[in-house]
C-alpha cells in the first residue's frame, strides 16, 4: 500500500487514540517512512516514532522479521533507526513469570506481606483525611474526626490491624486461565505475563502459582492438551478474532466442620467448567463436533487422574465482545448437566455447584459472585455483622449482595434482611440458598442499587421528609404531654411519687414506673395497645429515643401512601426494579414489609464491585436519617476513600448545582467526589469509627477494607 509516498503493509488507528500501528514489508520502508515523516510532519505536528511490541506468536519466526513501527502525535523525541528497536516482548517478559505477574509477593514470607498490606491500606487511609479536610465547606467547623486524626498519625480511625487467612496456598475457589501462545508459540492455557494495553499478549501456564489450587491447575492443563489438536482457532487479543477464549475453574468445598486447613485441596467435593468462546462466523456442525470432543476428554481426563477430581458441570459460554468480561445475560450452553436437586428447573438452570460458609449452603450459578476465598470470608462476614451491632430489632440492608451470602449468614442475627443484586442469575441463587437454609426472614430485590434503593428505603423506613415532619410531631407531643402531666398532676400524686422514690432507694419494693400511667393520665386518648408499649419502651430508652420514636412514626406514614396499602407499594417497586422473585420467598414478601416498621435498628452493609457505589447510592444512604450505621466492605481501598468523603464530609445548608467539570476526566476518584459533596443535601455526614483489613488473596497486594461508619 502507498499513502503520501509511504510503502507500507498493514495501517492500525483505533477511534479517539493519539497512537496508530504500521507495518512495513522490509526494513527498507521503514527507513524511508521515518525519514518522510521526519520531513513532513503531518498538520505541523512532530510525530513520535518508536518501535512496537510484536504479537507474541511472532516471536518464533524465522529470520527476516517484519518490522513494525508506532507513530504517536506530539511527540519531541527523534525518530529511531532501524538499527536501534527496542526490545521486544520476548525480552521483556523473559524476565516475568506467570508466578511473578499473578502471586508478586510470593517471595515474601507471609507474615512480611501481612505487614505490607497493613502498611499500604493504612497510607490510603489517610488520603481520606485529607480529602475529607479539603472538601469541607469553608463556613463550616472541621468534624471531630479529622481534628483528632492528628493523635493517630493522621489516620481517620483507627486501623485496627489486619485478620490473616486461614489458609495461604490453593485458596482461590475460581481461576480465569487464559487462552494464548506462550513466547515460543504454543497454544497454552494459563496467565498473562503482562498487561495487554503494554503490548504483552504472552500467556505461560500456572505453575508455581501459590494461589491456584492443583485440581485447576490439572484441569488447565487438560484443555491446553486439547487445544493442540483442535481445528478452531484461539482467540486473538490483537485482531479481535477467533473460538477459543477462556477458561474458568470453579470449586466447591464441603461444609466447614469438615475442612482439615492441612488437606484443603481434598476437602474440593464439586467443580464447574466454564469455557468462553465467541461462535461469530463458525460453523454450528463444527462448533458442536468440538465440544462434544472437549467434553469427552475432561471426562476422561478427570476419572483417569489419581485421586479422581470432581467434575460436576461443563458450560459453554458464547460471548462475542471484544473483552472477555462477558455480560450477566450471556449465553450458557450446558455440556454436562449435574444429577439435578429437587430445587433446579431445566438442564440449563441446573449447571451449579455448592460451597458452603458459616455452616450454610450456598448454590452457585456460573456466572455469580461469591467470594474467591471461601473460609477468610467466613471470617470477613463474622466481623462485618459484629461492628453493625445486630439484633432482633435490627433491619438490615445488604447493598450489592451477590448470591445473598452476608445477609443469609447474618440473618439470624437479625430481624429482617433486604438485598439487592443486579445480576438476576445471582438474585435467582439467593432465593435458592434461602429455601435450601430455611431461612424465611430475607428478601431479594433485582435492579441496579442506583435504581432500586430509594424505592426500598421509603417502602421500608419513609422517606426523609416523612421522617423530619415525623420527628418534629413527635416532639411536640412529647412537649404537650409532658405539661398536660405537669399541670394534671395532684399533691397526692406527688406524694404517692415521693414514697415510690423512697422506697426505691432503700431497695424495697423495687419497681419500674409504667409509663402508659402517664401517657393515660395526659388524657392522650389517640395511644393505645401496642402504640402504647412502644412509647413506654422509648421512655426508658437510650438517648437515641427520638429516632426510635421517628421509626414508628414514619414507618406507619410509609403503610399507606397515596391511598395505597403497602402490599401494591411493594408490588410496584419489585416491578420498577425489575425484581425476581422466587416462588418460595413471593408468598412471604408482604409479612415482611408489613413487620419491617417494628425494628428500632436499621444497619446497611455494602459489598461493592470494584468501582465502589454509585452515587446515587451515597446519596440515598447518607440523606436517610434512620440509617445510623453503616457496614462498608471493599475489595479496592481507592473507592471505599471516595466513598467515604461523600458519606464523611459536613455540608453546607446551601448545597452547589453540579455546573460540571471540563477537567473531570482528568481528576481521581477522591477528587471527583470532594466536588460531588458540593451538591450533596445537607444532612449529617457518618463519622469513621473502626477499620480493619482482612486478607482474602495472599500471595497479591490486594486486600479487602472493612470499614464502619456512624452518625
Amino acid at each position: 500500500m502507498v499513502m503520501q509516498g509511504i510503502l507500507y503493509a498493514t495501517a492500525k488507528k483505533k477511534k479517539g487514540m493519539t497512537v496508530g500501528f504500521v507495518t512495513f514489508e522490509s526494513v527498507e520502508q521503514l527507513t524511508h517512512a521515518v525519514q518522510v515523516l521526519k520531513e513532513n510532519p503531518s498538520g505541523g505536528k512532530e510525530i513520535k516514532i518508536s518501535d512496537a511490541n510484536r504479537r507474541s506468536h511472532q516471536k518464533v519466526r524465522a529470520e527476516g522479521h517484519v518490522a513494525n513501527g508506532t507513530a504517536t502525535e506530539n511527540g519531541s523525541n527523534p525518530a529511531t533507526t532501524a538499527g536501534e528497536t527496542s526490545a521486544p516482548e520476548v525480552v521483556a517478559s523473559s524476565k516475568k513469570s506467570a508466578r511473578d505477574a499473578v502471586t508478586p509477593l510470593a517471595h515474601m514470607p507471609y507474615n512480611d506481606q501481612l505487614e505490607h498490606k497493613k502498611h499500604s491500606m493504612a497510607q490510603i487511609l489517610k488520603r481520606l483525611t485529607r480529602n475529607a479536610r479539603k472538601a469541607c465547606p469553608p463556613a463550616i467547623p472541621l468534624p471531630n474526626w479529622i481534628f483528632k486524626s492528628k493523635e493517630i498519625g493522621g489516620l481517620p480511625c483507627k486501623l485496627e490491624g489486619i485478620l490473616e487467612s486461614p489458609i495461604v496456598d490453593g485458596y482461590r475457589n475460581k481461576c480465569e486461565f487464559s487462552v494464548g501462545y506462550s513466547l515460543e508459540g504454543k497454544k497454552t492455557v494459563g496467565f498473562m505475563l503482562g498487561n495487554f494495553r503494554e503490548g504483552v499478549t504472552a500467556v505461560e501456564e500456572p505453575v508455581n502459582c501459590p494461589n491456584v489450587s492443583e485440581i485447576s491447575c490439572k484441569y488447565a492443563q487438560m484443555f491446553q492438551d486439547f487445544l493442540q489438536s483442535s481445528s478452531l482457532p484461539l482467540w486473538s487479543r490483537v485482531d479481535n478474532c477467533g473460538f477459543w477464549r477462556q477458561f474458568t475453574v470453579r470449586e466447591g468445598r464441603c461444609p466447614a466442620e469438615a475442612v482439615v486447613l492441612q488437606h484443603v485441596e481434598s476437602q474440593i467435593s464439586e467443580v464447574m467448567l466454564i469455557v468462553q468462546v465467541c461462535s461469530t462466523d463458525v460453523d454450528e456442525a463444527l462448533m458442536k463436533e468440538e465440544f462434544d470432543k472437549l467434553s469427552t476428554a475432561l471426562i476422561q481426563g478427570a476419572s483417569t487422574c489419581s485421586p479422581p477430581l470432581p467434575l460436576t458441570t461443563i458450560v459453554v459460554q458464547d460471548h462475542k465482545g471484544i473483552s472477555n468480561a462477558a455480560p450477566a445475560d450471556c449465553p450458557l450452553i450446558p455440556l454436562l448437566v449435574p444429577k439435578g436437586d429437587q430445587l433446579e428447573g431445566g438442564a440449563e438452570d441446573k449447571t451449579r455447584i455448592h460451597d458452603h460458609i458459616s455452616n450454610l449452603k450456598f448454590s452457585i450459578s456460573p456466572t455469580a459472585f461469591f467470594q474467591v476465598n471461601t473460609l477468610a470470608a467466613e471470617r470477613l462476614y463474622t466481623l462485618a455483622g459484629d461492628w453493625a451491632n445486630l439484633n432482633s430489632d435490627t433491619l438490615l440492608f445488604d447493598v450489592c449482595c451477590g448470591t445473598g451470602t452476608i445477609g443469609l449468614t447474618l440473618a439470624h442475627r437479625v430481624g429482617m434482611v433486604v438485598g439487592i443484586e443486579m445480576n438476576e442469575s445471582a438474585v435467582s441463587d439467593a432465593h435458592r440458598n434461602a429455601l435450601i437454609n430455611g431461612i424465611k426472614n430475607c428478601r431479594f430485590v433485582c435492579g441496579k442499587a442506583e435504581d432500586v434503593i430509594g424505592s426500598l428505603l421509603t417502602e421500608y423506613l419513609g422517606s426523609p421528609q416523612q421522617h423530619i415532619a415525623a420527628s418534629e410531631s413527635n416532639s411536640v407531643i412529647n412537649d404537650t404531654s409532658k405539661n398536660e402531666d405537669t399541670i394534671n398532676c395532684t399533691e397526692s400524686d406527688v406524694e404517692n411519687m415521693d414514697s415510690s422514690a423512697e422506697k426505691n432507694d432503700n431497695g424495697e419494693n423495687e419497681q419500674p414506673r409504667d409509663g402508659s400511667v402517664d401517657l393515660h393520665t395526659c388524657g392522650d386518648e389517640d395511644i393505645k395497645g401496642d402504640s402504647v408499649d412502644r412509647v413506654n419502651k422509648e421512655a426508658d430508652s437510650s438517648p437515641d429515643e427520638h429516632i426510635e420514636a421517628a421509626v414508628e412514626q414514619s414507618c406507619g406514614e410509609a403503610s399507606l401512601i397515596n391511598d395505597e396499602p403497602t402490599d401494591a407499594i411493594s408490588t410496584d417497586s419489585l416491578e420498577h426494579g425489575k425484581t425476581c422473585q422466587d416462588s418460595s420467598s413471593i408468598q412471604n414478601n408482604n409479612v415482611l414489609a408489613a413487620s419491617a416498621c417494628q425494628f428500632k435498628n436499621v444497619v446497611a452493609i455494602v459489598d461493592p464491585p470494584r468501582v465502589g457505589l454509585h452515587p446515587t447510592v451515597i446519596k440515598a444512604l447518607r440523606t436517610h436519617p434512620l440509617i445510623r450505621r453503616l457496614v462498608y466492605i471493599s475489595c479496592n481501598p481507592d473507592s471505599l476513600v471516595a466513598n467515604a468523603i461523600e458519606l464523611c464530609t459536613p455540608t453546607s445548608e446551601k448545597q452547589e448545582k453540579n455546573k460540571g467539570n471540563r477537567g473531570w476526566r482528568s481528576m481521581s476518584a477522591a477528587g471527583l467526589a470532594r466536588q460531588r459533596t458540593k451538591s450533596m443535601p445537607n444532612s449529617e455526614p457518618f463519622i469513621p469509627k473502626r477499620a480493619m483489613a482482612v486478607d482474602l488473596f495472599p500471595h497479591t497486594s490486594h486486600c479487602e477494607m472493612v470499614m464502619l461508619f456512624e452518625r
